[in-house]
């Protein structure tokens, strides 16, 4: 066989598009949760800070309710976390596919996509 049958610079082309159309369509996804559930923390924290300005959290509770943020911001950052490992899964997939599909292509091959 003569030549590489696989095109290097549009396989680079399709690969980027693959992996950048998984990103922005689950990226926008993460934006949104991640606005709603930080505009909640915010929101939380004002009514904490507004309790403790006005009397309403004393010494007795304001420990529990600084915790409770503490673990809103905690559980927040390992939900994004989380996310983002399927988001990376995701493009991994959406690269092996590219790559298998023009392997495939190029050589008449029909390699099973892992």
């Amino acid at each position: 066989m003569t030549g590489n049958p696989l095109n290097v610079a549009v396989l680079t082309q399709n690969l980027e598009a693959a992996a950048s159309g998984t990103i922005n369509a689950d990226i926008s996804q993460l934006r949104g949760f991640s606005r709603q559930q930080l505009q909640a923390i915010a929101q939380q924290a004002a009514y904490v800070a507004g309790g403790i300005a006005d009397g309403s959290i004393g010494d007795t509770t304001r420990d529990f309710f600084l915790n409770s943020l503490e673990e809103m911001a905690r559980s927040f950052a390992n939900t994004l976390a989380g996310l983002m490992a399927v988001v990376v899964e995701q493009v991994w997939n959406a690269l092996v596919k590219t790559l298998w599909s023009a392997i495939n292509d190029a050589t008449g091959l029909a390699l099973k996509i892992p």
